[in-house]
């Protein structure tokens, strides 16, 4: 393992969810104003995943006040607090650039109701071992 490749696995971090394009997400984001930190909800549809390793990131985007707002995240980045998925959607492109120029009703994403993304339940990984006996 190189020297570049100690450090990246060092400052890679695992923010626990597992989202892709097209779910709606928020993004607990951490601002410093002056001397203040403030953690800033950021919530919209995830419309790009790009890049590896470090230089991962991914493209949300939202309406504010009737305009469109698109933030890149960096994925590793130490000022994401937190990141929730709140729906999964149902999307057949990786990029969904096509969203920019649609509006209101046209602009929704169904949701992903499949089973891949339910909640699963833990299972017991010890197992009492099987006696048999004999008479």
């Amino acid at each position: 393992m190189s020297l570049l490749e100690q450090v990246q696995s060092v400052q890679k971090r695992d923010l626990g969810v597992y989202f892709r394009s097209g779910d709606q997400i928020k993004v607990y984001f951490k601002v410093v104003e002056g001397e203040n930190e403030r953690i800033q909800v950021f919530e919209g549809i995830v419309i790009r995943m790009k890049g590896s390793g470090l230089s991962e990131t991914f493209t949300v985007r939202k309406i504010s006040f009737g305009v469109g707002v698109e933030r890149i995240f960096p994925i590793h980045s130490p000022r994401i607090e937190k990141v929730e998925v709140v729906r999964h959607g149902k999307v057949r492109r990786a990029k969904l650039y096509y969203l920019r120029n649609l509006s209101g009703k046209a602009a929704r994403i169904s949701e992903d109701s499949s089973k891949r993304f339910a909640k699963k339940e833990t299972v017991a990984t010890e197992q009492a071992p099987i006696t048999t006996t004999t008479a």
